[in-house]
């Protein structure tokens, strides 16, 4: 039942560690899973939300979130409900090592995907990731209006509804989305009225 004038909270929570030994830019690919620390990472995180009004469950429908979301549901006792617009952001060098002096990046035949860092040019543009995690974010307040939801989404389109509530521009260098952190937003009504960011699992 909904208390009239009752804040809504909506926590959007990173998955855990994956396993991924070629150490490539996994993306949307298929087939990355949480490694065993991601699980511990998940299982710890989940402890977080052990005794909350917590009254919808939404993922990402990529396994890693998929994995993530799992304990949640264990501790709250809710169905998992797969959303599309919490998907990760898509990017052109899926499937490439990105970092460090191994770096398929320094190909020539890549810079012209690196034209234009502020949209990026890479891959899907901060904006339309926002403005799909928005909705995302909007109909899970709808369905847990005056109580909890939570939604297990990646660290990039998380850090672009982070960077919109406090009135920053979407294009960055740093970030601060942990793997398995909870970035909790609280609504009056349709409106962010509060946020706050925890780290559950920061001790494993």
């Amino acid at each position: 039942m909904t208390t009239i004038g009752a804040t809504t909270t909506v926590h959007l929570v990173r998955h855990g560690e994956v396993y991924n030994p070629k150490k490539v830019l996994y993306g949307r690919m298929p087939g990355y899973h949480l490694s065993s620390r991601g699980r511990s990472m998940a299982a710890a995180t989940a402890q977080f939300f052990a005794g909350r009004d917590v009254v919808y469950l939404g993922a990402s429908p990529l396994e890693r979130a998929q994995e993530t979301a799992q304990p949640i549901a264990a501790v709250t006792g809710l169905e998992v409900d797969t959303v599309a617009d919490v998907i990760e952001s898509a990017n052109t060098f899926e499937g490439l090592r990105t970092k460090g002096w191994r770096s398929q990046l320094i190909n020539p035949l890549r810079w012209r995907h690196m034209t234009n860092p502020l949209e990026p040019s890479w891959g899907e543009p901060y904006e339309e990731i926002l403005a799909r995690m928005l909705a995302g974010v909007e109909a899970a307040r709808k369905k847990a209006e005056g109580r909890e939801a939570v939604l297990v989404s990646h660290q990039l389109p998380i850090v672009m509804v982070q960077r919109h509530v406090q009135g920053k521009m979407l294009p960055h260098v740093k970030r601060e989305c942990d793997l398995a952190s909870v970035t909790s937003l609280v609504f009056d009504g349709e409106r962010v009225i509060d946020w706050s960011y925890a780290t559950p699992a920061a001790h494993i």
